[in-house]
């Protein structure tokens, strides 16, 4: 089966841009029976540069999980500080934190 390519390239056509002879009869007469195969080179591209991205996955360690920064005894008006925290908070954590603070003043449902 030849693959044609989506950026018009034409499997029947030589270097001279005339139509080869053995297939010309078929190309013209629209009388083949194979459909020409896409093939998405972008998408070919995409996954091999998310893998060089992500890495191999199989090498990962896994991480212990960490103690919560945030304490289960904080309000949310301790959070309303001027100051800088100090250490960073996961996203997920304050999400969570968040979430929960919304839960009881029956924000969130």
């Amino acid at each position: 089966m030849e693959k044609t390519e989506i950026n018009g390239g034409n499997p029947n056509l030589n270097g001279n841009g005339n139509h080869s002879s053995g297939d010309s009869k078929v190309a013209l007469n629209g009388k083949s029976n194979e459909m020409p195969t896409f093939i998405n080179h972008a998408e070919i591209a995409w996954h091999e540069r998310r893998k060089e991205w992500v890495g191999d996955r199989s090498e990962n360690v896994q991480r212990e999980p960490k103690e919560p920064i945030l304490s289960w005894t904080m309000t949310y008006e301790d959070l309303l500080t001027a100051e800088p925290f100090q250490q960073p908070i996961p996203l997920a954590e304050m999400v969570d934190f968040l979430v929960d603070i919304w839960h009881e003043d029956g924000l969130y449902d």
